[in-house]
């Protein structure tokens, strides 16, 4: 521990530490734009570049950037001097110089950490005028980069290599040209990124925002000749009501289906139930793979691997095209409900494939680029139309003047709204193998489960792994959430050094919970485990908590898809992978 005193106050902190957390931790707050720490993935990004964070050190001619300067003994730092503010300004006034002034249609707009700095400086006037650097949009599938919104924070930077080790984007050019860009300044589309997101969710401006659809949805609601089929994922019922002021965890499953209603959705459907029917499909492959290994087989591919998460299946289709046969071949619950929505619910309504127009409301922005994949197109025409984020849905709801706090709580409409708790578990780390076994156990054995609760399958680590007892039969577990920890497991699998059965892989911190189309939690580790304890209450407030128990899913096999694993049932359900390496 160390003596020093910050704007006049004598404060005990721990060596090693800098000034950025040693004013922190005595409760001043030094204000940033490029630093970030995210403390559930002890990783923090401090290049020290946008010098924001300046402060006065006494006895130090310049002033000292907070985020990179340890404290030392004796040190004496005055956080807001007249000095430091009129440096903070300046470089915020020089950021603003080569920055597009249309606030008041960026996406962005509300939610910008520059335009609040701007904001909190009391900055009213740009005093310094000259060239501005401009580049062409990009827009993929899923992302839209406006670069000339980009202030170099690199965050972007950081999560792309670190984080996710997808290593997309990166520093290139030199001076007043320099920008964060994927290599030669291709197109995102060109290039190996997976759409995950997480890009999006830590870049301070407008410079990196989901491709926003919600014009597209308000166009089908307005079209008479539509039926408009809405499904909304586990992990949105836990973070939307943070956009309406809520505090971060607060299930509003009841009033996310009252607010569809009232903007005007035909049927509002829960992509629980496409989980349910992902269990009975994954979980299903799993014990046949299992009963072909024990049985001797040897080419049978294990472990099995997930496949719920698009931009997951995107990154081992670009890093690891040598084990496209490994991962489960069942299609995401999204991808699935889009699939029964235009087939069986198609079929009950009297209506044609192309009357219906279904949208997803989901966490993930990597959603958009699946839905748009062509093996999920039939003539052309998709089994999802759009999935919009739970931002986007956000929007939707104050665009429409609803006031989503005062609303009453509704029931998901029937027969694709029927869910259990192990379709709500989907939408975390570690939930969707946790409700895979929890089916598997009972077909494999034909035994109750002695418990429903897999405490040794959750947590918020990032590389996990257990052994569940099946009756006398140990099935080893993987799991990891975030691709830079996923790459780990498929190097040891590639190295034929993986001892598990099954391996659950979700591309997101925290899994869809921490999605990038998600309210935006600033690497506040807090919030993503106040949603996950969200997730396991909804779970334990469920009659049923099995997939294999609900219901509508009984019925669906036995007036449609006949059993799992049946030709039908593969036809809809389940897919295909793609090598992407070249």
């Amino acid at each position: 521990m160390i003596n020093l005193t910050i704007d006049n106050k004598p404060v005990v902190v721990k060596k090693g530490i800098t000034i950025l957390e040693a004013a922190s931790s005595v409760g001043v707050h030094i204000p940033t734009l490029c630093y970030m720490k995210l403390d559930d993935m002890n990783i923090e990004n401090k290049p020290g570049g946008c010098r924001v964070c300046v402060v006065e050190v006494k006895g130090r001619r310049n002033l000292a950037p907070a985020c990179c300067t340890e404290v030392a003994e004796g040190m004496d730092i005055s956080t807001h001097s007249i000095r430091a503010i009129n440096a903070r300004r300046t470089v915020v006034e020089l950021i603003l110089s080569d920055h597009p002034p249309d606030c008041l249609v960026c996406a962005k707009s509300g939610d910008c950490e520059l335009q609040d700095m701007a904001h909190n400086l009391g900055i009213r006037e740009i005093h310094y005028k000259g060239e501005q650097s401009t580049y062409r949009e990009d827009t993929s599938p899923a992302i839209t980069r406006e670069i000339d919104k980009c202030i170099m924070c690199r965050r972007c930077e950081m999560m792309c290599n670190e984080v996710q080790t997808v290593g997309v984007l990166s520093a290139i050019n030199r001076g007043f040209d320099s920008v964060v860009s994927p290599a030669f300044e291709m197109n995102l589309d060109h290039s190996v990124c997976t759409y995950c997101g997480q890009c999006v969710a830590v870049c301070p401006t407008g410079a990196l925002t989901e491709v926003d659809e919600t014009g597209k949805v308000i166009k089908a609601l307005s079209d008479p000749n539509k039926t408009v089929v809405v499904q909304t994922a586990p992990a949105v019922r836990a973070a939307l009501g943070e956009e309406f002021g809520m505090e971060a965890g607060t299930l509003v499953t009841g009033k996310l289906v009252s607010a569809l209603k009232r903007l005007g959705f035909d049927y509002v459907f829960d992509t629980d139930f496409a989980a349910d029917l992902t269990i009975m499909e994954e979980g299903t492959e799993l014990l046949s793979r299992l009963e072909k290994f024990l049985g001797g087989d040897k080419e049978v591919k294990l472990p099995i691997l997930t496949s719920c998460c698009p931009a997951w299946v995107k990154f081992f289709e670009h890093q690891f095209p040598e084990m496209l046969e490994i991962p489960s071949t069942a299609r995401s619950p999204q991808q699935m409900f889009g699939s029964i929505a235009k087939t069986y619910f198609a079929e009950k309504l009297g209506k044609k494939r192309d009357d219906l127009v279904v949208v997803s409301i989901m966490p993930c922005v990597a959603k958009k680029y699946e839905c748009g994949r062509d093996e999920f197109k039939v003539d052309d025409n998709p089994d999802v139309d759009h999935a919009i984020t739970t931002r986007e849905l956000a929007a939707l709801v104050k665009l429409a003047n609803i006031e989503f706090e005062k609303l009453p709580n509704e029931d998901f409409d029937h027969p694709l709204g029927e869910s259990t708790g192990a379709g709500v578990i989907f939408g975390t780390t570690g939930g969707v193998i946790e409700a895979a076994v929890r089916t598997a156990y009972e077909l494999h054995t034909g035994k109750d489960l002695p418990r429903l609760d897999f405490e040794e399958l959750r947590g918020m680590e990032g590389l996990r792994q257990a052994t569940i007892d099946f009756n006398g039969l140990p099935i080893k577990i993987g799991i990891a959430h975030g691709l830079g920890n996923a790459r780990k497991l498929l190097e040891e699998i590639q190295a034929g050094k993986s001892e598990f059965h099954a391996i659950e892989i979700m591309s997101c911190p925290g899994g869809c919970i921490g999605g990038g189309g998600q309210p935006y939690h600033h690497g506040d580790a807090e919030v993503i485990k106040k949603r996950q304890m969200a997730i396991y209450q909804e779970d334990k407030n469920k009659v049923l908590r099995k997939s294999h128990e609900n219901p509508y899913i009984i019925k669906l096999y036995e007036e449609f898809l006949g059993k799992p694993m049946s030709e039908k049932a593969h036809h809809l359900l389940h897919t295909k992978y793609f090598d992407r390496k070249n």
